[in-house]
């Protein structure tokens, strides 16, 4: 056909003009890893964000569970939730200023006192409290029984010797109750220094049910996989290009050089 060659030149560079299918493939693919990885990344701290709250316990009356100075993160909950065992964070007027961290030990319509042979009793119940520093009783003095008005909740410091908890305000006219109304959140795990969830105190599961761990755990898998994504999407164009210079390479050097 008017002596026309046929043959084609190869373009200069190697031949790589044309990008191959694989790589648009994954190009695509690492594009939408990143994008699913912010919206897990960014889910996760909006759903962290609204579900919990942060804070400093500044005292020393949860220890050993929580040391002063320790960074708590509390699920966000209605007094009503509030079980026995808790962990709550909440501000009563007549016992201080600030928030306060105190485990619920006692419901509207129990009874509580201490200590017979060392223990709390609730409901007639003795309560192992495995919380409690080792060795120790579970007040360094006795108290006589209150019953808990209805609405209302008793509460101890897992320091016993030291905690300014319903024990102190036994002669207020509340009988060193608190209202429901006024928790604001229940901890649910020590994050600075790192400590993890905390455990659901069995010793009070014979008396009813026990509350549930917070989502905080499938919080922490959201973004946990956000950032795998992220950063696995983005990495795959440059270990992708320097995977085709590499084959260029090889493709272009003489045959006696390989």
């Amino acid at each position: 056909m008017g002596g026309e060659s046929t043959t084609r030149t190869a373009p200069r560079g190697g031949g790589t003009s044309d990008v191959p299918v694989g790589s648009r493939a994954g190009q695509r693919l690492s594009g939408l890893a990143v994008a699913l990885g912010l919206v897990l990344f960014l889910g996760g701290f909006v759903w962290g964000a609204i579900v919990y709250r942060p804070y400093t316990v500044p005292t020393g009356s949860m220890t050993p569970t929580i040391d002063a100075g320790d960074r708590v993160l509390a699920q966000r909950v209605d007094g009503g939730e509030v079980r026995r065992g808790d962990v709550v964070v909440f501000k009563d007027a007549t016992w201080a200023d600030a928030p306060m961290v105190k485990r619920v030990v006692a419901v509207g319509g129990d009874t509580v006192s201490c200590c017979q042979d060392g223990k709390l009793k609730v409901n007639g119940k003795e309560i192992d409290e495995p919380y409690l520093p080792a060795g120790t009783a579970a007040e360094i003095s006795d108290f006589p029984t209150v019953t808990v008005p209805e609405g209302r909740l008793f509460l101890l410091g897992d320091e016993r010797g030291t905690s300014l908890d319903s024990t102190a305000h036994l002669s207020d006219a509340a009988a060193g109750t608190v209202a429901r109304t006024a928790v604001d959140a229940r901890v649910d795990a020590v994050v600075w220094p790192l400590g993890g969830m905390l455990e659901r105190p069995s010793g009070f599961e014979a008396l009813g049910a026990l509350s549930s761990p917070g989502p905080l755990r499938t919080v922490v898998a959201l973004v946990i996989a956000g950032v795998v994504l992220i950063l696995g999407g983005a990495a795959y164009g440059p270990v992708a290009k320097r995977a085709g210079a590499a084959r260029n390479r090889a493709r272009t050097e003489p045959a006696g050089a390989r």
